[in-house]
């Protein structure tokens, strides 16, 4: 899906865009918004598909929506550290492809 992927130039997140999002990789809809700082738009903050656990960082106003193989550890892991406080316990422990409880996950 288009809307999900960071491009060159990006998109800013807005709650509204939320309803027409699906997981990039099983394709499931709706996902979980999990936000860290807003102002116009959502700031920093988390998507989480709740099918297959695979999280999405927004940083900066815009949403992260990789494939596993195009995402980077050691981005991934220090943004859920920066946030455990607020990020959902089970992605912590089990999400996917990376979390605090075992670094990186098997697909």
């Amino acid at each position: 899906m288009v809307f999900g992927y960071r491009l060159c130039g990006g998109w800013k997140v807005k709650k509204k865009l939320m309803g027409i999002l699906a997981c990039p990789i099983d394709k499931s809809h709706p996902l979980e918004l999990h936000v860290f700082g807003e102002r116009d738009e959502i700031e920093e903050g988390l998507i989480v598909c709740p099918k297959c656990l695979r999280w999405y960082p927004i940083r900066e106003a815009i949403p992260e929506m990789l494939p596993d193989e195009l995402r980077k550890e050691k981005e991934d892991l220090p943004f859920l550290e920066k946030w455990k406080e607020k990020v959902p316990e089970k992605i912590l422990f089990e999400g996917k492809p990376f979390c605090l409880g075992k670094g990186k996950q098997s697909k």
